[in-house]
Parts: structure tokens; C-alpha cells; sequence
């Protein structure tokens, strides 16, 4: 961009400043209390934000682009039970969005092997929930490598006091994971990624534009979906 080309200097804007940059987005209640909307706002932030995304060649196959929330509680408690899962209390659970390979075989191992990490750090597995997504929205390079997406439930042991203690214990179960899993000499790095695992937020991204994270993750079109904050992030 030329300098004729940029906005005048005006409030805290210096026009120096101005250089390329991944577009972020951020929307809180100020006062804490969730709703759909915050998300669908979020969404619109993140739309508006396709500038700020790299693409290359292929229109329909983006750079990458997300968004974070808190963990939706009343819609996990209603879409667990189908997978027979019953959920303790909100913030005595953590939920990991996880990148797992699409062949069956080795996803079957890799979460076999994630769920005894967890067993060694004391806490319990509840269990495993596929993340529904309508795929045709991706370009041909995306749906190429794109991984099969499924969510863990993990519940907090009784000797951890606090949701501090919990997310640092969530932290070092991510860890372990990604180094025998991922990084080790015998792993696939596309066997196994965490794109988040916390008590608190939870974290639905990929290799899409912007408009494509409402379009692919169904999750996040449903009403019972709510959150206080969001955060969303369009690479550039």
C-alpha cells in the first residue's frame, strides 16, 4: 500500500504503523453472562476479516482461520448424553478438540493412548465425541488433508483444588500427548493434534477462510451454544 493510499493521522491511528497482519477479532460481556449471540457476533467479526486471510491459487482453500469461546456447558450437556456421557458440574470437566488421523486403525490407537495419558496424570476419561461438520464448503487442497476431528471429556480428580491447578494439569496431559504421539520417532505428526484442551475455552479452527469456520463446524450454528467471550483469528 502506498503512502498516498493510507489514512490520514487522526486519534491514536499513525499511519507509519500500518503494515500486514493476520486479522483478529475479540467480543466479551463485560458483565459475564453467555449467550448465542456473542458467537453469532463473533462470527460477523470474523466474516468481515477476509481481507485480513491469506489464500493462495485455489479460491476455496484458505490460510487458516478460528475461533475461541468458552466451553459451551449447556450444549455439551445436551449433545453428550448421545454419546453417553454424563457430564460433572461445569469447570470439573475439560474438553480437548483434537486433529486424529482418518484412518481408522491408527486414530483407534492413538486415542487408546491418549486416554492412559490421562489415566497417568490421575485424571478420567468420559469419553469421545465426533464433531460434526459439513465438509463441502472446503476447497480441493483442505478436504485433502483434512483430519478426522473428534472432542475429548476429561473429569478433574478429587485432589485437584482449583480450575488453575486443573488447566495446568490439562496442560501437561497435552503435552505428554503431542510428544509420544505427534513428535516422537515413531509417530505420524498427522496422527494426532491438539488445537486446544482446557477446563475453561475450547477452540474450533482449520485450514479455511474465514466464512468457512460457521460453514464447516455445525457445532456452532446451534442456539444452546453460548458464550461469554469469543476470540476469532483469520491468518494472513
Amino acid at each position: 500500500m502506498k503512502d498516498r493510499e493510507l489514512p490520514r493521522q487522526q486519534g491514536l491511528y499513525l499511519p507509519q504503523y500500518e503494515h500486514d497482519a493476520c486479522g483478529i477479532g475479540m467480543l466479551v460481556n463485560i458483565k459475564g453472562v453467555r449467550s448465542h449471540k456473542v458467537l453469532t457476533d463473533a462470527m460477523e467479526t470474523l466474516n468481515h476479516l477476509s481481507h485480513r486471510g491469506g489464500t493462495g491459487a485455489e479460491p476455496d482453500t484458505g490460510d487458516g482461520a478460528g475461533i475461541l469461546t468458552q466451553i459451551p456447558d449447556a450444549f455439551f450437556r445436551k449433545v453428550c448424553p448421545l454419546e453417553n456421557m454424563v457430564l460433572p458440574a461445569p469447570g470439573s470437566y475439560g474438553v480437548g478438540m483434537l486433529f486424529l488421523s482418518m484412518d481408522g486403525e491408527r486414530r483407534a490407537a492413538v486415542e487408546k493412548a491418549f486416554e492412559d495419558i490421562t489415566g497417568e496424570y490421575g485424571q478420567t476419561f468420559l469419553g469421545w465425541r465426533t464433531v460434526p461438520v459439513n465438509p463441502g464448503t472446503l476447497g480441493k487442497t483442505a478436504l485433502e488433508c483434512m483430519p478426522f476431528i473428534r472432542q475429548a471429556f476429561i473429569q478433574k480428580s478429587a485432589d485437584i483444588a482449583d480450575d488453575s491447578a486443573f488447566e495446568r494439569r490439562l496442560y501437561q496431559i497435552r503435552k505428554t500427548a503431542e510428544s509420544r504421539l505427534r513428535y516422537s520417532a515413531d509417530a505420524n505428526p498427522g496422527d494426532f493434534y491438539a488445537a486446544s484442551l482446557s477446563c475453561r475455552t475450547i477452540v474450533y479452527k482449520g485450514m479455511l477462510q474465514a466464512r468457512q469456520v460457521g460453514e464447516l463446524y455445525l457445532d456452532l450454528s446451534d442456539l444452546d451454544y453460548e458464550t461469554a467471550l469469543a476470540l476469532v483469528h483469520s491468518r494472513y
